[in-house]
């Protein structure tokens, strides 16, 4: 065990929201410490994989908004790290045109002056081959939508962190949070104190705050990540110019179905079911249910002829949803020097460099960029409970 340290803040969950916090912090020369219980780079929480969508096709005004300085911080971290971050190739988003979340996304996009074409059931085929849009359904594309490589994304975050003088520690398990003026955080490796601390650990969130007497109503779920062989290779791929798409609801589903163009495995599409079945972090593999993979089947044979309807790889990514599925950003509500940082309910990773900027802020006690009201922790009062 190694000497007491201490810093101004320790940020536990070396994730993405929890990168981009202690990198934010370590731009406002703070001495800054980043906490991960495994060895990086790692598969076990929800920022691993090799891509993610980026949008700004939302039903809310708020995301729509935040993602508009959020494209904006993606590029300023892509010219500081030298790297490409972010392809740019599309949303397509599809859904039945008079009900459910289509015509608000819609609504949203064209209110905030985001480029977007609305595609037309006569000119939907010229423009997008290969793929089935149902009866009744509209399509639009999100123009600024695209690809963010997120595996690169994640080490260039903590790499710029490191730059700046930040410590990253891995393979430390947090195993005390003692409340205070001055927080004590006990690890497998360690003691460290800071005045402030932020909690940005994903589906292992609760067992953090249980050491400071609180939970959240947070319930992580497994979702199996499909990829789709293409029968001819190139249809479906990025040089293809083929976009990424979300189906708002199908015949198959009332949940949102994704995908993204063939890239990161060649002639594979990734296409994922937006929801999965609830599980322990720390079981992840028992959870075995696969009726996504079923509806998914379903939903390729009908709408994508060209996949062969049976996932060719299957892996497997963790969501920590909130009851209405919008982040939490807020202040303990015991303690004002711990901020949480919680349950990005699967649309998180593209929003990381905001959030680490208004968790930073959070942290630091200045007013958030913006407003914050949505993401209160007072919503849930009617199910919070004290953790035991």
């Amino acid at each position: 065990m190694s000497a007491k340290q201490d810093y101004d803040c320790v940020v536990i969950g070396a994730g993405v929201q929890g990168s981009f916090t202690a990198y934010q912090l370590a731009k406002h020369n703070k001495k800054t410490l980043l906490l991960e219980q495994f060895v990086l780079p790692h598969t076990r929480g929800s920022s691993h994989g090799q891509t993610r969508i980026i949008r700004r096709a939302y039903e809310q005004d708020i995301y729509t908004q935040m993602m508009g300085e959020g494209y904006q911080l993606w590029a300023q971290l892509e010219k500081e790290a030298g790297v490409t971050l972010y392809r740019q190739t599309g949303l397509l988003v599809m859904g039945p045109e008079t009900s459910g979340d289509y015509p608000l996304v819609k609504n949203t996009l064209l209110k905030n002056k985001v480029p977007t074409v609305i595609l037309s059931r006569d000119n939907f085929h010229q423009h997008i081959p290969n793929v089935v849009l149902s009866e009744g359904h509209g399509a639009l594309l999100d123009v600024t939508g695209g690809v963010l490589f997120a595996d690169r994304a994640l080490k260039a975050v903590q790499d710029q962190f490191q730059k700046l003088g930040g410590v990253i520690q891995d393979n430390e398990k947090v195993t005390e949070i003692k409340p205070g003026p001055v927080v004590k955080v006990m690890t497998s490796g360690g003691v460290y104190q800071a005045r402030n601390v932020v909690i940005t650990a994903g589906p292992w969130t609760n067992k953090l705050l249980a050491h400071t007497g609180f939970q959240l109503p947070l319930e992580t779920v497994k979702i199996n990540v499909c990829y789709w062989k293409e029968k001819t290779p190139g249809t479906y791929g990025v040089k293809q110019h083929f976009p990424c798409f979300v189906v708002t609801g199908s015949l198959e589903s009332k949940e949102h179905i994704y995908g993204l163009p063939s890239n990161e495995y060649p002639d594979l599409v990734k296409i994922c079911y937006h929801i999965g079945s609830k599980t322990d972090p720390d079981y992840r593999d028992l959870q075995t249910d696969t009726s996504d993979i079923d509806i998914l089947k379903r939903y390729v044979s009908r709408c994508i002829p060209g996949l062969v309807p049976e996932p060719a790889v299957v892996e497997s990514c963790m969501y920590t949803l909130t009851p209405d599925r919008h982040f939490v950003l807020d202040y303990h509500p015991n303690y004002s020097n711990i901020v949480i940082g919680a349950g990005f309910s699967g649309h998180g990773f593209k929003f990381g460099p905001v959030i680490g900027k208004l968790l930073c802020e959070l942290s630091l006690g200045e007013v958030p960029s913006f407003d914050l009201s949505s993401f209160k922790i007072r919503r849930f009062q009617s199910h919070m409970k004290s953790a035991l």
